[in-house]
């Protein structure tokens, strides 16, 4: 009698794990479909016409620089979420069209994307696999023929994902992507993707750099901080590498205009002997909730150190959501009076930017279609952020929602969505 219940248990246990392989096969045909799907999408666009498009070069440091006379302009976009599963398929197209659309509109020369390309969530995307959201997005950008770079945000390399942050940076490090400039970093420097891209004039002088860190993902690299959303902060040492990229270049462009003037307290030096810089991670910091804090406190009015301008914080609970510690990069920031303005997502709803203590704070307008429930059918949060640097060392940033008629163009179709946020207000004008 035991020995029939044996083998009647065996028989079930053989065709369970029967069932589990069977639809673990079909499941990874299912996805590799819907990377094959996407790969097809992403190609489908024409590449858009740059007039005299700027090529960038490597130095012999090993950095890539742009060299112009006019004025650069810079596309950031932030939070695009592909799934890249069987699941998110729908979704995911309309994230790829959305890029497509306004890179076709805006023609930029360097497109910033700061983190959270892949959400490779199981439940919802149907698989594990963040190289398939990364491979599509790489795909995407070198079918339009823009020079781009990412930084890395917490879900690009979630602890449950087939890939962790080093075998994601090679994925972007890949010579298939020509148009990428991305750099994993030093070794010697903790996470990956920090690195520079500069803009120079054609004397040689650097004009404006981009700094790009990464904000690292959760405290710990378990599913439980995941969950609980216990986000990490920029390390030590990568305050450490940010001041030693500050000083490299001033030094680089003191060299430049002592060539040129022979003089270090010309008036070349006073305007470009700092290095004026632009720094885009994913995470924000500490100090940008602080200084939010500050300007609610005071009844949504400015500071003395607070300056609005534009946007809202339309996150839960009107929220920021940054790394649990504190860093010294903002401090940092202040001493060496380099940067003027940092970019960053992570919050998809907020899109708010503001000045705090001479630096600019900014969201970006977040692609993501898929990881807030709902969001897909929202659109006040979707669209992208163009930065134009100017030759004189100044800047101006410009947010353009998806679904205003700029992007309305031939060729192109969007969803219907609900416009959950009307505009607000949060200054009294002044009599």
């Amino acid at each position: 009698m035991a020995k029939g219940k044996n083998k009647k248990a065996k028989k079930r246990l053989l065709i369970f794990i029967s069932i589990v392989i069977v639809l673990g096969i079909v499941i990874a045909g299912l996805n590799f479909l819907s990377l094959q799907n996407l790969l097809k999408k992403g190609n489908s666009y024409n590449t858009p016409e740059i007039e005299n498009q700027l090529v960038p070069q490597k130095d012999e440091n090993g950095y890539w620089y742009f060299t112009t006379d006019r004025e650069f302009k810079v596309m950031h976009l932030t939070d695009i979420h592909i799934g890249g599963g069987f699941m998110s398929k729908t979704v995911d197209e309309k994230a790829l069209n959305a890029i497509a659309t306004m890179v076709t509109k805006e023609k930029p020369d360097l497109v910033i994307a700061t983190g959270d390309i892949a959400f490779p969530v199981p439940y919802m995307a149907g698989t594990f696999n963040n190289y398939s959201g990364a491979k599509a997005f790489g795909n995407l950008m070198e079918s339009l023929g823009v020079y781009w770079t990412v930084t890395f945000g917490n879900h690009d390399s979630e602890c449950y994902s087939y890939f962790d942050r080093e075998s994601v940076a090679e994925i972007y490090s890949n010579e298939e992507f020509k148009h990428c400039l991305f750099g994993a970093g030093p070794e010697d420097v903790d996470g990956y993707g920090n690195h520079v891209i500069e803009v120079k004039n054609s004397k040689g002088i650097i004009t404006q750099a981009m700094v790009l860190i990464d904000s690292q993902a959760y405290v710990k690299d378990t599913l439980i901080d995941s969950i609980k959303g216990t986000y990490d902060n920029i390390h030590p040492n990568q305050v450490e590498w940010y001041e030693t990229e500050i000083k490299r270049m001033n030094a680089e462009n003191s060299q430049v205009i002592k060539s040129i003037q022979g003089d270090v307290n010309s008036g070349l030096f006073k305007q470009y002997g700092t290095v004026k810089t632009l720094a885009f991670f994913h995470i924000p910091l500490v100090e940008m909730a602080d200084a939010w804090n500050e300007f609610q406190e005071n009844g949504f009015k400015d500071t003395k150190e607070f300056k609005y301008i534009e946007g809202i914080i339309g996150e839960g609970g009107r929220r920021i959501f940054c790394g649990l510690g504190e860093d010294d990069l903002f401090e940092k920031m202040l001493e060496l009076g380099s940067t003027k303005a940092m970019f960053n997502g992570h919050d998809h709803i907020n899109n708010t930017t503001f000045e705090y203590k001479g630096i600019q704070f900014s969201y970006g307008y977040s692609i993501d279609y898929f990881a807030y429930s709902g969001i897909d059918k929202q659109g006040s949060q979707r669209g992208c952020t163009m930065i134009t640097c100017k030759p004189d060392t100044t800047f101006t940033i410009d947010k353009y929602n998806y679904y205003s008629d700029r992007y309305n163009l031939d060729g192109f179709t969007r969803e219907e969505v609900t416009m959950q946020f009307e505009d607000v207000t949060y200054q009294t004008p002044e009599e």
